[in-house]
């Protein structure tokens, strides 16, 4: 009911807004021929005042005459004879007049109808004017209009995202510290099956497998508990986490995977949450199995370099386009039949909200492999 009630004020927000642009550009269209219909009128008198120059009998006219022609401080024009020769201009700054006088006064004639002056029988004159500075600011004003309304569209949107977004997260947040909720309960009990397996004089390899794994499934619920929540970050060693890690990995898939890590012979310390970094290398790895789809290379790299620490995870297969090399970390964005897409996207807030690091697709080529890389700053 809620999300049905904030979709209906997302789409009365738009109908309003569009509302709100068909008035103002309709008022201001209205406006605009108001005003061109007044400095039609002035040109008009100004052309009577030009006929009045120009009879032989001004006389007492000439002040009136001589006043309207002052009055026009705005509207730019020039005057034509019958043979289209320039005979005078106002309004207009004289180096550009020099420079384009022919520019301006097909652009006088195609913005407005020449206004005729017959000042004697078969003596003409064209009176060609332009739009005042008022007349082109209407011009562009519907425009400029529009692009606000636009904006504030994609406001509206981008806050309807937020919070749409938000609250999956909360969702996703929940659920997750649920299944590690869940997940305790029979892990305490397998914990103490171990020991009666012990007691038992069951085989020490046999029981210690089993025990690894349980406490595999205990660090994958206290991952799932964290999500949400704002991690605990500690010093560590990223070098030996990151091996652990690997090492976990390289044990538990096929031969038919060739694993090869190149590291530092020294630590390299950061403020990292072991468990949650272990999470994000386990990711990557799982990520370049799926697309070698179990057969390939794998090659993890720690580098230290003077401005960045650097570990990249390369594989050979199938790589990914170009065009989604962004769109693999949003949540739910997935190329594989299996899976809900949450894999990237939680190694993503990982690295870049709680560790203060980045995380991108380095290389990536059809048919040749992928290299992700994630990097922290050097501290000076």
């Amino acid at each position: 009911m809620f999300s049905d009630k904030r979709n209906t004020l997302k789409w009365v927000l738009i109908f309003g807004a569009f509302l709100v642009v068909t008035l103002i550009v309709w008022n201001t269209y209205q406006f605009f021929q108001i005003v061109k219909e007044e400095e039609r009128t002035k040109m008009e008198l100004y052309a009577e005042a030009q006929k009045t120059l120009n009879s032989s009998e001004i006389g007492a006219d000439l002040p009136l005459v001589l006043e309207i022609f002052s009055k026009n401080t705005t509207i730019p024009l020039i005057l034509t004879d019958m043979h289209g020769n320039i005979i005078d201009k106002g309004n207009i700054d004289e180096d550009e007049f020099k420079k384009n006088k022919e520019k301006l006064l097909e652009r006088f004639k195609n913005q407005n109808d020449p206004i005729v002056i017959e000042y004697d029988t078969g003596k003409y004159q064209y009176l060609y004017y332009g739009n005042s500075p008022l007349l082109v600011k209407l011009t562009y004003y519907p425009f400029a209009l529009l692009l606000i309304i636009f904006l504030f569209l994609a406001l509206i949107a981008s806050y309807f995202k937020t919070n749409k977004v938000s609250a999956q997260n909360k969702l996703w947040a929940g659920m997750a510290k649920e299944t590690a909720h869940q997940i305790g309960t029979p892990l305490s009990s397998l914990l103490g099956w171990i020991e009666i397996l012990r007691s038992d004089n069951v085989d020490e390899t046999t029981v210690s497998e089993i025990e690894k794994d349980v406490i595999r499934l205990q660090t994958i619920a206290d991952r799932f508990s964290k999500i949400g929540s704002e991690p605990a970050l500690e010093k560590v060693n990223v070098v030996e986490v990151t091996k652990n890690s690997y090492e976990y990995l390289k044990s538990r898939f096929s031969n038919n995977i060739e694993f090869t890590i190149s590291t530092p012979d020294y630590p390299i310390y950061l403020m990292l949450n072991p468990v949650l970094h272990s999470w994000t290398i386990e990711n990557l790895i799982k990520n370049s199995v799926d697309a070698m789809k179990g057969k390939g290379k794998i090659h993890v790299s720690i580098e230290d370099e003077p401005k960045f620490i650097k570990i990249k995870v390369e594989d050979n297969g199938k790589g990914i386009p170009k065009n989604e090399f962004k769109r693999i970390f949003d949540p739910g964005f997935t190329t594989k039949k299996r899976g809900w897409g949450l894999g990237l996207s939680l190694t993503k807030r990982i690295v870049e909200e709680y560790h203060n690091g980045k995380i991108k697709v380095l290389y990536s080529e059809s048919g040749k492999g992928t290299t992700m890389q994630i990097s922290w700053e050097q501290e000076k």
